[in-house]
């Protein structure tokens, strides 16, 4: 059986940076440093590196994401933390309101 390694996206985006985008290094330097770094981290150095996209690309990128079980749970605090609904989480992070109120069952329940 094949032992699943983790994809190091803090390696990955400090190469992408470097190269390609070498003037917004400082400027992302704190979350590139962080020790912990999750899928939230990725989501947010991937807006502030490539800035809005087209809806369609938006969509079709939402489908490949996957989240880690800390990962929901820092979400979900993140909607206690500034008082938002299911439906204004989900537009924050670009999701479907259905996967918020699925995970608040799975960690509330």
């Amino acid at each position: 059986m094949k032992e699943y390694t983790p994809v190091n996206y803090k390696q990955i985006y400090t190469d992408i940076i470097t190269k390609k985008f070498p003037k917004k290094l400082n400027e992302l330097k704190s979350l590139l440093d962080k020790k912990d770094f999750s899928s939230v981290d990725v989501i947010e150095i991937n807006q502030k590196i490539f800035g809005d996209r087209d809806h369609s690309v938006q969509i079709f990128n939402q489908k490949l994401r996957s989240y880690n079980k800390n990962t929901m749970i820092k979400i979900l605090d993140y909607q206690k933390k500034n008082i938002l609904s299911n439906a204004q989480l989900a537009i924050h992070f670009k999701m479907s309101r259905n996967t918020i109120a699925k995970w608040k069952k799975q960690f509330y329940n």
